[in-house]
């Protein structure tokens, strides 16, 4: 798969991330380096980003969770792939990570596990969220703040995942693709 859209420079990455105000540590990601190329849209949407992965106050499995959904239907390997380890290092068991690929037939996952998916599996269909989901949603997450959060982050995760693979952008050299396992979302061909 041939990168659409060429990175900037590791360097030139650095300073567009000091003049926007992004922390160097996250101006090397391939994805970082892509976007970029504009900047004021690199500081718009890594800025969304930043806010959700570094002071989000929604539930940390419930998110990681949604967007390993995300990453499986939509048949993002750069967003599983990152994702598997920002939820393997939130204590996320791996097998509750890869019960997302079959949710209905997991005895594993939660009730609030369940509602959340059930509503981003509306939202990836290209619906909006039912009122019977949305209530089994409020049921487990009923401050209005997360729901909120909630909405957000899914349309941020389902954008990233529409950046990752449209201008293709490649996993870090030395990264397993499709964690634990390699199994590739059916999705991951078209």
């Amino acid at each position: 798969m041939t990168l659409r859209v060429p990175m900037v420079s590791a360097g030139r990455a650095r300073e567009i991330g000091a003049t926007i105000g992004f922390p160097a540590r996250r101006t090397g990601s391939e994805a970082f380096r892509v976007v970029a190329n504009n900047p004021g849209v690199a500081r718009v949407a890594f800025g969304q980003l930043m806010q959700l992965l570094e002071n989000n106050t929604f539930d940390t499995r419930l998110r990681e969770m949604m967007i390993m959904r995300i990453g499986w239907v939509t048949g993002s390997a750069y967003e599983w792939t990152q994702h598997w380890r920002v939820a393997t290092e939130a204590g996320i068991p791996p097998e509750d990570i890869l019960a997302v690929r079959d949710w209905k037939n997991s005895d594993r996952l939660t009730d609030a596990d369940k509602a959340i998916l059930a509503a981003t599996d509306e939202c990836l269909e290209g619906k909006s969220i039912s009122d019977a989901a949305w209530a089994e949603v409020a049921k487990h997450v009923p401050d209005p703040a997360h729901q909120v959060e909630f909405v957000i982050a899914m349309g941020n995760w389902m954008s990233f995942s529409l950046l990752f693979r449209n201008l293709r952008i490649p996993l870090a050299p030395g990264l397993a693709v499709w964690p634990p396992d390699g199994l590739a979302s059916p999705a991951a061909d078209r």
